[in-house]
């Protein structure tokens, strides 16, 4: 079974692929790449083309089958980079306990969008790619989901062959997708029941994935997937682990993660985390403006804020924090998963 390894690369912009190059010449970069996901300097909503050009560039950079998931919006201190994660012979001289397993859904429809079936879609995805991991459902730490949203010219056409949308706004629509993907995760993982999908989708019932990690953009038709876990058996190099940030300044659930793997005398590899303006209009009992700010957008106030937080915590700011946290970790918050390097001898 092959493991996984992530690398991340800076850039100088959405279409700078120079970092695979500089990889391959390093000989770093093992046998194949799985996927890439990016963190682009766009401003993360309907209208940001550095997603669409950024996926277009690593497309044609990488091998087929690869999967490219690109999330706009570095705002405040985050850098704009490129994280590869790979497969390597488990067989090599630096086995990695990381698994990745990857899978794309058929074209999700504009009437399927954020209903039902993209749930059901989503949730074949997320199963096929944990069974080619090769990874036990507790031992899922990351399930990244890039998903489509709805254009003007999809919401016309679906109403002109009499049917509807889950609604008529396109921003809007990031949401609802983001939300039913995240539900797809979770029903496939087994963390809620088939019977309260509907309620969730409606709003009426609260539901999440602790891991799940949803990113909608003009780009894509289909939804892309990838998953990391951690192989049954713990080696050396790298591996993942998570929790669940309970609101936008919950450090000390990511700190008691760091703690850990610095304990065990490992280094941090990557930062994946959701970030959200919390709806309620408040943080901890104190109003905040993220809802209510007319020129910039609650999800790019949120990344700020989150990525931020986090990299303050760990001292980088090459760090993937994505916005709009539709049941992905309770409301408010949101999940982060942490990549990291294995010390010797660790067998956390």
């Amino acid at each position: 079974m092959s493991g996984a390894l992530v690398h991340r690369v800076e850039a100088s912009g959405p279409g700078d692929v120079s970092g695979l190059s500089e990889l391959i010449a390093r000989g770093t970069l093992p046998d194949s790449v799985r996927a890439v996901i990016g963190k682009t300097e766009g401003n993360g909503c309907v209208n940001d083309f550095s997603r669409d050009l950024a996926s277009r560039a690593w497309s044609d950079a990488l091998p087929k089958g690869a999967v490219t998931v690109m999330s706009g919006g570095t705002e405040g201190v985050l850098s704009p980079h490129f994280t590869l994660i790979a497969e390597h012979d488990s067989g090599s001289d630096s086995p990695s306990t990381l698994r990745v397993g990857v899978a794309v859904t058929d074209p999700i429809a504009p009437d399927e969008l954020g209903r039902r079936a993209q749930v059901d879609a989503v949730a074949a995805a997320v199963t096929r790619a944990r069974h080619s991991a090769d990874v036990d459902l507790h031992q899922v730490h990351f399930v990244l989901v890039k998903c489509p949203l709805l254009t003007s010219e999809a919401i016309n056409a679906t109403h002109r062959r009499g049917a509807s949308v889950v609604c008529t706004g396109t921003y809007e629509s990031m949401a609802h997708s983001r939300g039913a993907a995240s539900l797809g995760v979770a029903l496939a993982l087994e963390e809620i029941a088939d019977d309260v999908i509907q309620a969730a989708l409606d709003g009426t019932v609260e539901a999440w994935s602790s891991v799940a990690s949803a990113s909608a953009g003009v780009e894509v038709r289909s939804c892309h997937v990838v998953l990391l876990g951690n192989a049954r058996e713990h080696q050396r190099g790298q591996r993942i682990c998570s929790t669940v940030m309970r609101d936008a300044v919950d450090a000390a659930s990511v700190q008691r993660l760091l703690d850990k793997i610095a304990a065990d005398g490992g280094q941090v590899v990557q930062v994946f985390a959701k970030a959200e303006a919390d709806q309620t209009g408040t943080i901890r009992g104190r109003r905040h403006t993220m809802l209510t700010d007319s020129d910039v957008a609650s999800t790019r106030h949120a990344r700020a804020a989150v990525g931020g937080l986090l990299s303050g915590l760990t001292g980088d700011t090459a760090l993937y924090v994505s916005g709009g946290a539709e049941h992905q970790g309770p409301a408010g918050g949101g999940p982060v998963a942490i990549v990291w390097e294995a010390g010797n001898g660790s067998d956390a």
